[in-house]
């Protein structure tokens, strides 16, 4: 089972749809905890669904079960927080939600993708997501576009 992610900024559309489709994604599982920005561009929650369909044939998501709170995410941007205590404190938290458990495993069956908002995964916490899961879902292979 493959599982991507992807983050929206410093992409184009033309190059964040391209690469979704390239890589054969149908579903696009959001878990950005704000996703109704309109700084998001192309990103924003209510413009996804149509470009998703349009340009991949691909599916929308959003779920909040896998996005930070907003007081973990504001001790991170707005206090500049350490990434590492974020990420310790990340943990815990999709620990104790047990997503490996409440989500629906054979959802993933279906090419899908991981969205947040960083450009890259390395201090994302959507890369935290897929590496908790690929520890209780070893068969997972992970790619980040």
């Amino acid at each position: 089972m493959e599982i991507y992610s992807i983050g929206f900024t410093q992409k184009t559309a033309a190059e964040f749809f391209t690469a979704l489709n390239s890589n054969g994604v149908r579903r696009l599982l959001d878990v950005r905890l704000n996703n109704r920005s309109q700084l998001a561009g192309f990103a924003k929650q209510a413009d996804l669904p149509f470009f998703l369909d349009a340009l991949c044939g691909a599916t929308y998501e959003h779920d909040l079960r896998l996005a930070p709170t907003q007081t973990m995410l504001d001790d991170y941007k707005k206090h500049k927080g350490a990434w590492e205590t974020y990420a310790s404190r990340f943990n815990a938290l999709i620990a104790e939600r047990r997503i490996e458990s409440s989500l629906d495993r054979s959802s993933f069956l279906v090419p899908t993708a991981l969205l947040c908002s960083e450009p890259t995964a390395e201090h994302c916490h959507r890369r935290l997501v897929l590496e908790y899961l690929h520890d209780h879902w070893p068969e997972i292979v992970i790619h980040h576009l």
